[in-house]
């Protein structure tokens, strides 16, 4: 795919592309519906020449289909390309769900060797297609000898994230935006995500009760994410079922579904959840609150801890 260096040439830095679907890999057939077409070698064409790229075509879905098995398994295709001498590796993934891929690698990853993800808000055959700039960036990003100790990082529309915080919205994304160098990270263990304690995600609305929140208590969830209201709020039944899942040892946290906001209990019902026994995610939204969730209880850790410092 890529000419070798010359005599005399420095050797490139070699980075290994692995594909998972999404958008950036999609065709809009006779229907008007996206689906993946685009191979990674596909993808590739075109790309500059500066680096040594390997290809692993993974998987090919849209990420709302992916599942946290998936996970491991790109957290297995890193592990191999970095074993295999890879200066960087790319992952192109699904906008969808990019946010919880991208935080659940982060915590389980300690490499030296930066992890960029990227996808694309428009299919690939759209005239004015993103992916290809998008892949390119990622691609220098995670070949360059300055981007060592980055750890995992997303990048579209030439900005760069890092994955804790990320949120998906109608043009892209909102983060904490990061300069591509070495960063502090922290590191939860080599953790598998399909073997990790089941956590679900419960919305809270005007007049919500405790059903959905007890039945995932009933189905064996270990965790409990509310995406409650406003600053972190919810009813009387649904603090009855907050106080019924924490005597069954059910760990509960509280996140928002106002984008943006914050959770700081400063309201009486949002107090009436803290007492109850649930522990706030001050400004993670629900998915990723899960995925954080997810990660501490699998590594045994502080709930209350691992969210005073990383919610």
């Amino acid at each position: 795919m890529n000419e070798a260096p010359g005599p005399g040439d420095a050797p490139r830095r070699r980075v290994v592309l692995v594909t998972t679907g999404g958008t950036i890999a999609t065709s809009v057939d006779a229907d008007g519906v996206a689906r993946p077409t685009h191979s990674g070698s596909a993808l590739a064409q075109g790309l500059p020449t500066v680096v040594a790229l390997d290809v692993v075509d993974l998987l090919a879905a849209d990420s709302s289909e992916l599942q946290p098995s998936d996970w491991d398994r790109i957290g297995a295709e890193v592990a191999a390309a970095v074993r295999g001498g890879a200066d960087g590796v790319v992952v192109t993934h699904g906008t969808d769900t990019m946010e919880e891929t991208a935080l659940w690698l982060d915590l389980t990853y300690d490499g030296d060797v930066p992890v960029v993800l990227t996808g694309a808000m428009r299919s690939a055959d759209a005239p004015d297609a993103d992916g290809p700039a998008n892949l390119a960036a990622a691609v220098a990003l995670a070949g360059n000898r300055e981007s060592r100790g980055l750890g995992v990082a997303v990048t579209l529309s030439g900005t760069v994230w890092q994955p804790l915080g990320l949120t998906k919205t109608g043009s892209g994304f909102v983060g904490t935006v990061m300069a591509p160098t070495a960063r502090e990270r922290t590191y939860f263990g080599a953790l598998r995500a399909a073997a990790a304690p089941r956590v679900d995600v419960v919305a809270v609305y005007a007049g919500s009760d405790a059903v959905a929140l007890d039945a995932c208590v009933a189905a064996g969830a270990r965790g409990l994410v509310l995406a409650a209201l406003g600053s972190g709020n919810a009813g009387a039944a649904v603090i009855d079922g907050v106080h019924r899942a924490r005597r069954a040892g059910v760990e509960v946290v509280v996140s928002t579904r106002v984008p943006g906001a914050r959770v700081t209990v400063g309201y009486g019902p949002g107090r009436m959840l803290v007492d109850a026994g649930a522990v706030v995610a001050p400004s993670l939204p629900a998915p990723q609150a899960r995925v954080l969730l997810m990660a501490a209880l699998a590594a045994g850790r502080s709930v209350r801890d691992v969210f005073a410092v990383l919610g």
